[in-house]
């Protein structure tokens, strides 16, 4: 079926003569910057560092010469990777703190100690998130109503914490971290979920556009993750397209490095479909999800 998904979706992409991101080799790509250790001197702040996407993208950074601020709400999680990355890359500066993104004060004391530490944060991730919705009308409103709160209110708190530090260096690299579940309206557990991804990649957009209006030369990026196998969803059923967690990182983080508005990642398929999710039939949709 996802074959047959996917012709479909390149067929629907090519008739509308929609745009799709180009696809970098992320393996070639990241070699040459390996090779240039392009990420010394510089730091990246990641949240929802403990583990996931973030404790990959922490790894990768490092391996480009990135000094890392992160932070999490499990700190025994990041003590060990502090340990590890520092044996691993002593030339690098790493540091941690504990947050839980839900309170929104200390998102904003975090980041600012963070830039006061290290001087200058040249980019932020907003990566922190959590996966859990509930159909709606199930009687589960609290359930989605900490996802929304977590997944926008919170990213919300980190993009207005972000480009505060920002402003003031005049300069920086505002990442988010959306979904390929924010291309459209999705059934079941995703419902509130991509409800939320999508205000957040229009959210970035809104940034961008003020970065555009105000002449400034702060970069603005949305990355469209689709599926990657990770800890956090180790026991999940096989999903389409889906990818190990190492693949999906170095698609990431390429895309991340080449500076893009948005990028859908991996790139192929996920351009394709992200731009075909659009305009197929929702019980198409539906199939994908």
């Amino acid at each position: 079926m996802p074959h047959k998904l996917i012709e479909r979706a390149t067929q629907t992409a090519k008739q509308g003569s929609l745009q799709v991101y180009s696809a970098i080799q992320p393996a070639r790509y990241l070699k040459g910057l390996l090779k240039q250790q392009v990420g010394h001197g510089k730091t990246v702040l990641i949240t929802g560092a403990s583990s996931g996407l973030g404790e990959s993208m922490a790894r990768l950074f490092a391996t480009l010469g990135y000094n890392l601020a992160i932070c999490a709400r499990r700190t025994e999680r990041l003590a060990q990777l502090q340990a590890e990355l520092s044996a691993r890359h002593p030339d690098i500066r790493i540091e941690y703190r504990a947050l839980d993104v839900s309170d929104y004060a200390s998102v904003f004391h975090v980041f600012n100690a963070f830039a006061k530490d290290f001087g200058q944060i040249d980019r932020v991730v907003v990566n922190a998130g959590v996966g859990e919705s509930r159909r709606i009308g199930k009687g589960r409103f609290e359930t989605n109503r900490r996802t929304a709160e977590i997944n926008f209110v919170s990213a919300l708190a980190q993009c207005e914490a972000a480009m505060t530090i920002f402003r003031a260096q005049n300069s920086g690299h505002l990442v988010v971290i959306s979904s390929m579940s924010a291309m459209r309206g999705l059934p079941k557990h995703m419902t509130t979920y991509g409800a939320c991804k999508a205000g957040l990649a229009y959210l970035a957009e809104g940034i961008r556009a003020d970065m555009i209006l105000d002449n400034l030369p702060i970069k603005v990026s949305t990355i469209y993750p689709g599926y990657i196998r990770t800890e956090i969803n180790t026991n999940a059923k096989p999903l389409p397209f889906e990818v190990d967690a190492e693949t999906g990182t170095a698609s990431i983080v390429a895309a991340i490095e080449a500076g893009v508005n948005e990028a859908c990642v991996p790139s192929l398929p996920w351009s394709i479909v992200g731009q075909a999710m659009k305009h197929l039939p929702l019980s198409m949709v539906n199939k994908i999800s």
